[in-house]
């Protein structure tokens, strides 16, 4: 996919959802800061230093998403000195950068000393060694076998051996899911990384089912964002293995998390076009002009990256279907 450069007017707003109390546009920033990529870091360092404890989270997740080794600093700043949610997302950095060449040594260590340090919480000292659970047996075994003599009970019991979270994955990855959307969204987050893809995909349609039973419409859309969250998961690895469900869930006419939509601008393709196009133009008859321009951008998106113009199949389709909405975007392109 060809990089654009990003304007800092595009970005601005976003860091500055980061530090609103609107969930919904403050986990859209995030997730289209991780879109844009390693080309909003500097923005985001810079943002860091005046921004509130909450502002300073979103930043710190936001930077998580991209595993950018530039966030070193403020990561391993934000461990040792807190907020408590501040030091739990620095985790989430740290762990991101032990996939990277040129920082993974720095985050390992400062993972290594946060698991072993019993003057932090608890939380955060499982939330280190959590982090460190991909590592090698050889690198691993020493970590845990110094923890099990810790005095946390907690600590102790994680060092033992695997979690209990792991049988969990697997059990919903069969469809076995867990009893809220809370629990699911905690191991998708876990286990995204090194999840097999099938398992991912899984998930995907256990997920939907659970959400189409469910009645209540808050918990349904505690399901949805789940599900929303495994489309990402899987777009991260470039894998178009649920891809259907992406398009079919456009044909609701609905505003979905955005978490859908940034997935569809890393891997949507040509026959995503005619389900953007009719969402598109659904949008036109409601005053969500939010969702609308995400639908804008990920048409855009894949029309670029795919190279389509007026004359291939699927937009002539869309142009006979839906003629305004689809010149719209078109000239958008």
């Amino acid at each position: 996919m060809p990089i654009r450069p990003s304007s800092g007017a595009e970005v601005k707003p976003l860091i500055a959802a980061l530090g609103g109390t609107d969930e919904v546009q403050r986990e859209a920033a995030i997730a289209r800061l991780a879109v844009i990529g390693p080309r909003t870091v500097d923005h985001l360092l810079q943002a860091y230093t005046n921004a509130t404890t909450r502002g300073r989270v979103g930043i710190l997740r936001a930077l998580e998403a991209i595993a950018d080794p530039r966030a070193l600093t403020p990561a391993c700043d934000a461990l040792s000195a807190g907020p408590a949610d501040a030091s739990l997302a620095a985790v989430g950095v740290l762990r991101g950068l032990l996939a990277t060449t040129e920082a993974a040594k720095d985050a390992l260590d400062v993972l290594v000393a946060a698991a072993l340090n019993r003057g932090l919480g608890t939380e955060l000292r499982l939330a280190a060694l959590e982090a460190l659970r991909d590592l090698p047996t050889d690198v691993l075994a020493p970590i845990r076998a110094s923890l099990l003599a810790d005095p946390d009970a907690g600590v102790r019991a994680a060092a033992r051996g695997e979690s209990a979270r792991v049988d969990e994955w697997h059990m919903a990855a069969a469809g076995e899911l867990p009893a809220t959307a809370a629990s699911l969204k905690e191991l998708v987050a876990a286990h995204q990384s090194d999840a097999r893809l099938t398992e991912l995909q899984r998930l995907v349609d256990h997920v939907r089912a659970r959400e189409r039973a469910e009645t209540d419409p808050e918990v349904r859309a505690e399901w949805r964002a789940v599900r929303g969250s495994l489309h990402q998961a899987l777009a991260s690895r470039g894998s178009r293995l649920a891809l259907y469900d992406l398009r079919d869930s456009l044909s609701e006419h609905g505003a979905l998390p955005v978490t859908f939509l940034a997935a569809l601008e890393e891997i949507g393709d040509a026959s995503c076009v005619e389900a953007l196009a009719d969402a598109y133009d659904a949008s036109s008859r409601s005053a969500d002009l939010w969702w609308r321009e995400h639908v804008a951008a990920a048409f855009r998106a894949i029309v670029r990256r795919e190279g389509l113009t007026r004359r291939h199949l699927v937009v002539k389709r869309a142009l006979t279907r839906w003629p305004e909405a689809t010149a719209d975007l078109m000239a958008r392109v």
